[in-house]
C-alpha cells in the first residue's frame, strides 16, 4: 500500500495536499489568532524584562 505524499494541517492534523498549509479557512483563522496571541505574550514578556532591568539599574547605580 503506497501513501501519496501529503502533509498535515498545523491545527487539526488532518492530511492535506503538499501545496496547502491548512485544511480549511477555520483552521487558518485559528492559526493566525494563535500567532497574534503569541506575539502579544512575547511583547509583554520583553516589556517586563526591560522593566526589571531598569528597576535594577536605578537601584544599583542610584547616587547616595
Amino acid at each position: 500500500m503506497v501513501v501519496e505524499a501529503h502533509r498535515h494541517c498545523a491545527i487539526c492534523g488532518k492530511p492535506i495536499p503538499m501545496t496547502e498549509s491548512f485544511c480549511s479557512d477555520k483552521c487558518q483563522e485559528q492559526y493566525q489568532l494563535k500567532q497574534q496571541q503569541v506575539a502579544k505574550q512575547r511583547k509583554i514578556l520583553y516589556g517586563v524584562v526591560i522593566l526589571f532591568i531598569i528597576v535594577w539599574a536605578v537601584m544599583v547605580f542610584k547616587p547616595f
